[in-house]
């Protein structure tokens, strides 16, 4: 049985039984949707064309996949490090470890600025304030600094927040997707497959929105993280994964289809930060603009709230394992805390620095990259002790690396500089951390860890 092979690896901030089934769920959710649907239907059409409805399902059975993976190791190593554990016990202490949790990590808190930017952006569509390009990323770093008072209020508050929000932004979605799909025209789904990207839809097009959409999935991750807090952990962090992964597969189908039937291609395109505000207009006019915009900002708040919460524990547990440094710099409480601090500041400088593309863009790469790590690894090392499915576990590393093949090709061709940003990002990564394992190295090679 999975519940033998290991136990839970706790933090002293954590708080066992503080998170239900349902809570967990509601922190998956948070993520995914906060960061998928509003904020990459527009970038998945650019690259996808009229397919791009499609692009979402595929990148659903990519994380089906991938999935597998998550909750065989979610139910043998249950923790508030979640990926940093697992990357552990598959590598153990070193490069490696800290390299590909540090992706993950980076990875998150691109997501949580994509999601506040995004936000701005959908504030600017009842509230034009002027200038945009000063109040879209200044209303993001304002939910940022909203977001990190709600985590450092506790467990309860934010499984509190998290779950209202959830269930008003699921409800109000499904009123958007319902209502739509009745004024939605059969000819937009065929109005032409050129995109702004490539200039004309392709299979590399395709397979690179593919890669876009998973970045509306990878949220499930989160929960991971919150497997020292959750009730009964070693089933319940596998069952929520696969919980939030359903939800999400299904209201992103709709509501995609729903913004392909109310809008021309070429208009989804030219509205892509907040594609899902047009789209309401065919079947709501003026009002529905203020109901999307509303449902957007709950989506967009939760989703900010929902991350933080994941990345600092992350941090966290790769601070007490001495992956990373971690300095204390005077602050006051307990190191969540700090990493709590550091993740809110991280996220308000890229917020305040990017356009939604890049981290986009960014956030896709480094993510698949741990996703395939993760893959081998537990293919590699823990096949022993972990009863995963060999053939599902290759599958997702196959598809993993198609589709990232497929999405950097596509980015040397229309934006190089976010490859160049993420090659770099990458090289100061492995030397940074290279170089910290090296300074708690001993003689005979053992760590001090």
């Amino acid at each position: 049985m999975d519940e033998k092979i290991g136990t839970v690896a706790g933090a002293p901030e954590d708080v066992p039984g503080s998170l239900s089934l349902i809570g967990a769920v509601s922190l998956g959710t948070g993520v995914m949707i906060g960061a998928g649907i509003f904020a990459l239907t527009g970038q998945t059409a650019a690259l996808a064309g009229d397919l791009f409805p499609l692009a979402f399902i595929a990148a659903a059975v990519v994380v089906a996949f991938s999935a597998h993976s998550y909750v065989k190791l979610s139910n043998a190593f249950p923790s508030s490090g979640g990926i940093a554990m697992f990357l552990h016990e598959i590598y153990g202490p070193g490069t490696a470890t800290g390299v590909y949790a540090i992706f993950m990590y980076a990875s998150m808190v691109i997501s949580q600025s994509l999601v506040a930017r995004t936000f701005g952006s959908y504030i600017l569509r009842v509230l034009p304030l002027e200038p945009a390009t000063f109040w879209e990323p200044a209303l993001g770093v304002a939910l940022l600094a909203l977001a990190f008072i709600l985590n450092v209020a506790g467990n309860r508050v934010i499984q509190s927040a998290a779950g209202a929000m959830a269930a008003l932004k699921i409800a109000g979605l499904a009123i958007f997707a319902i209502v739509g799909l009745r004024f939605a025209s059969a000819a937009n789904f065929t109005n032409g497959t050129n995109t702004a990207a490539t200039g004309e839809a392709s299979p590399m097009g395709f397979l690179a929105a593919v890669g876009l959409a998973i970045l509306a999935y990878k949220g499930f991750t989160t929960i991971t993280n919150s497997g020292g807090d959750i009730v009964n952990p070693h089933r319940n962090t596998g069952r929520a994964i696969i919980i939030s992964i359903g939800i999400c597969t299904v209201l992103y189908l709709a509501i995609a289809t729903t913004v392909a039937g109310n809008l021309t291609l070429g208009e989804i395109i030219a509205a892509q930060d907040f594609s899902l505000a047009e789209a309401a207009k065919p079947a709501f006019g003026n009002a529905g603009v203020w109901f999307t915009v509303a449902i957007a900002v709950i989506a967009t708040a939760s989703g900010v709230v929902a991350s933080i919460f994941a990345a600092s524990r992350m941090l966290a547990m790769l601070a007490r394992m001495k992956q990373v440094p971690h300095r204390h710099f005077g602050l006051p409480g307990t190191i969540r805390t700090h990493t709590t601090v550091y993740t809110v500041a991280i996220a308000m400088t890229l917020a305040a620095s990017f356009d939604l593309r890049r981290i986009a863009a960014i956030g896709a790469i480094y993510y698949l990259i741990m996703d395939i790590a993760i893959h081998w690894g537990l293919l590699r090392h823990l096949r022993d002790r972990i009863p995963a499915n060999r053939a599902i576990v290759i599958t997702a590393i196959v598809l993993d690396v198609i589709v990232l093949g497929a999405f950097l090709w596509v980015k040397a061709s229309t934006d190089t500089l976010s490859l160049y940003v993420s090659g770099a990002g990458i090289a100061v990564i492995v030397v940074s951390e290279r170089l910290f394992m090296r300074s708690h190295t001993n003689a005979d090679g053992t760590m001090d860890m």
